[in-house]
């Protein structure tokens, strides 16, 4: 089994945060990377001192010590050549959008050590669009959070017909050792289980609303209500953050690309991307 000691999350959004605090709450020493010294600057700064505030109210036996440790263990880029430097491996979430995706690996693949692992974090897409840009298929796959990992901590892990098996086996008990329940998936399936669940059940509370039949909060009461599910699925598009749905939204078809602009020009375009932004579907602050 390969011996992962340091880690690099590319991407500070709702879940590349979560997955770094919570690997680095878990032992490990993890390179968080972004774009540019603002961005990495406010999740140093903000978010996860918020995280850190939120494991000590929801996690079981978190302590000050154990979440400033958390934090010891983080150091933050907006260099991808020194983030990368000496990782074993790496877990990208970046936005839902494959050049993106594209770009980013190729750039890693330059900078990493050539036995480090790479991870995708789609939530969508399936890991052979992406394993050709990543110049070592073999040492590629994808490992899917969920959002609120340390509370709902599945990890879906998806190889590619080129995945090498001991590869794929270091990162099911990788998961494990970062608190994660693994789901080792047989073949690629885009949507994994999750999504393949959790977003038609989005989409079709989109389509009620857009299409005015029922007001977000009615829907949201029809399904908690009789279903004794804990959210609804509009509070569960503001846990995510709308900008991902948008995103997944505008690559399907005519309807799916209808809802994208109804989500842009009602919410996005307001300012209400969310529970992260204080406003989405509902107001938070």
């Amino acid at each position: 089994m390969a011996d992962i000691k340091k880690v690099l999350v590319l991407g500070t959004g709702v879940l590349g945060s979560q997955i770094a605090f919570q690997t680095a709450y878990s032992g490990f020493d993890v390179a968080v990377y972004d774009i540019n010294d603002e961005v990495v600057g406010k999740a140093r700064d903000t978010t996860f001192p918020n995280l850190a505030k939120t494991y000590l109210s929801e996690v079981t036996g978190a302590t000050q010590e154990t979440v400033d440790a958390a934090l010891a263990r983080l150091t933050y880029h907006s260099d991808l050549a020194e983030a990368a430097d000496g990782i074993d491996i790496a877990v990208e979430a970046v936005p839902e959008v494959l050049k993106i995706k594209e770009s980013v690996f190729g750039e890693l693949n330059k900078v990493a050590p050539a036995d480090a692992i790479f991870c995708t974090n789609s939530s969508t897409l399936l890991p052979s669009d992406i394993a050709p840009f990543t110049g070592r298929p073999d040492r590629f796959l994808a490992m899917h959070f969920a959002n609120r990992v340390w509370s709902a901590n599945t990890a879906e892990i998806m190889g590619t017909p080129e995945t090498d098996k001991a590869v794929f086996d270091d990162v099911v008990e990788f998961a494990k050792q970062i608190g994660m329940v693994p789901i080792p998936m047989h073949k690629e399936k885009s949507g994994y289980v999750l999504n393949s669940l959790l977003v038609p059940l989005l989409g079709a509370a989109a389509e009620l609303a857009a299409g005015d039949y029922a007001d977000p909060k009615a829907i949201d009461d029809v399904w908690r209500i009789a279903t004794g599910a804990p959210l609804g699925p509009f509070q569960i598009y503001d846990i995510i953050g709308l900008d991902t749905p948008y995103n997944i939204m505008q690559s399907g078809d005519a309807d799916q690309q209808k809802l994208a602009a109804w989500l842009k020009e009602n919410y996005i375009d307001k300012g209400r991307t969310g529970l992260a932004a204080g406003h989405g579907f509902y107001d938070y602050t």
